[in-house]
């Protein structure tokens, strides 16, 4: 299994970035998914996720209401569209996929099988 994570970049506060979840080796159904990012001192931390079993999603506090998370099967693909973007959410960000547990209320950050590499995101003011 191999993921592919892409669509960061460098954009104003208040602007919008849509990354992306290529996978290989692998179909959506079998796994839930996540996103992360990677802060300074703390690791990786779950900001969305999918849940396999029934379509659930999660978003944390810092992100809901402003991203999207969502994947097409078909072509193995999972997205975090991310508007309203602002200065804090600047971080290096990467997807996951594992039998995890995702719920709109909780994301089981343990049991991750498989990550992408990371991919910049940079929001200035």
């Amino acid at each position: 299994v191999q993921l592919q994570a892409s669509g960061g970049g460098s954009v104003q506060a208040g602007g919008s970035l849509r990354l992306s979840c290529v996978a290989s080796g692998m179909t959506w159904h079998e796994y839930s998914i996540g996103w992360f990012r990677q802060v300074p001192g703390k690791g990786r931390v779950g900001v969305s996720c999918v849940a396999v079993r029934d379509g659930a999603k999660y978003y944390s506090e810092s992100v809901r209401g402003r991203f999207t998370i969502s994947t097409n099967d078909a072509k193995n693909t999972a997205w975090l569209q991310m508007n309203n973007l602002k200065v804090e959410d600047t971080d290096v960000y990467h997807c996951a996929v594992g039998d995890f547990y995702c719920s709109e209320n909780y994301f089981d950050q343990v049991g991750m099988d498989h990550w992408s590499k990371g991919t910049q995101v940079t929001v200035s003011s």
